[in-house]
């Protein structure tokens, strides 16, 4: 069995307990009112940083990531463009998870493996991004770097300038050809086609930026804090979380597919569903074991 080198190890779990610590004052979860949509998505998938998989509504479930936790990290989870599986991001490797036949197409080519060798010792893989036809794919770390495989291009990163918080999420545009990155004080980068709508940086912050979530229309986003407060730029405010007690923080957001809503998962695996987008269930009245660190809607 492979073993991250202890300073990864450490590295990422600093920043998993930095996150989850950094909210625990937040504590008691209320559902979100919702308007439903036949639009807005029908299922979504949830991924544990032990790498369990939890699927809802209709996305379907693939299995799991097999991340031999705790000496790897699952990190982000994302669906194959037709919803037919989806790929999983452990700390340092990328596994293709498919139902039916996916597989050929999704991961033959250019799965990734074992990147942990160029990255830096307090460097930690975080988030990834996939081009729209699925052939191919960005991983991303803390210090912003972007690592391309198969189709996917590289368009620039932050790797070389000191950041003042590490970059927590990254997403790709609509179009696949750029990308945005986004730190934990709220600073938003962009590559490529990527359109700079304005950031948090430079503000002072409640609680640190988890995630964000582009407009599907490429026009704007959408970025969360771990207390649930929400950030608009060149977007609509359709409610947030930000005045209700939490029992866990915030740790990820995904946009309606329509534009016209967002998803939010809290580290016990609570869903708040605002705008068009549907409800289809929850972890919150049964918290698993391990923090839940990612969350991705159906197309």
């Amino acid at each position: 069995m492979r073993k991250v080198p202890p300073c990864r190890r450490s590295a990422f779990r600093s920043l998993a307990v930095a996150a989850i610590t950094a909210s625990l004052a937040v504590s008691a979860v209320g559902a979100a009112a919702a308007a439903p949509s036949p639009d807005a998505g029908d299922g979504y998938w949830m991924l544990g940083i032990d790498g369990t998989v939890y699927a809802f509504g209709e996305a379907p479930f693939c299995g799991h990531d097999d991340t031999f936790f705790p000496y790897y990290y699952a990190v982000d989870l994302l669906p194959f463009p037709d919803n037919s599986g989806y790929w999983t991001l452990s700390d340092n490797y990328v596994q293709a998870n498919y139902c039916g036949d996916a597989w050929d197409f999704y991961s033959k080519n250019y799965e990734s493996d074992n990147f942990i060798s160029s990255l830096a010792g307090d460097e930690a893989v975080v988030s990834m991004s996939a081009t729209p036809d699925g052939s191919g794919y960005w991983v991303f770390t803390t210090r912003g770097r972007a690592i391309p495989f198969g189709s996917a291009q590289w368009y620039g990163d932050m790797s070389g300038t000191t950041l003042n918080g590490p970059v927590l999420d990254s997403v790709a545009t609509p179009s696949g050809h750029g990308y945005y990155m986004v730190a934990s004080d709220g600073g938003i980068f962009t590559f490529g086609d990527a359109r700079f709508s304005g950031s948090m940086g430079g503000t002072r912050l409640n609680q640190p930026v988890m995630s964000m979530a582009p407009d599907p229309d490429g026009r704007g986003y959408w970025l969360v804090a771990s207390d649930g407060g929400i950030f608009t730029f060149d977007t609509p405010f359709y409610g947030s979380m930000g005045a209700v007690r939490l029992n866990e923080p915030i740790s990820g957001i995904v946009a309606s597919p329509t534009g016209a809503g967002y998803l939010m998962v809290a580290m016990d695996g609570g869903v708040f569903t605002f705008g068009d987008v549907r409800f289809h269930g929850s972890l919150g009245a049964s918290p698993p074991q391990w923090p839940v660190w990612s969350i991705a809607a159906m197309s």
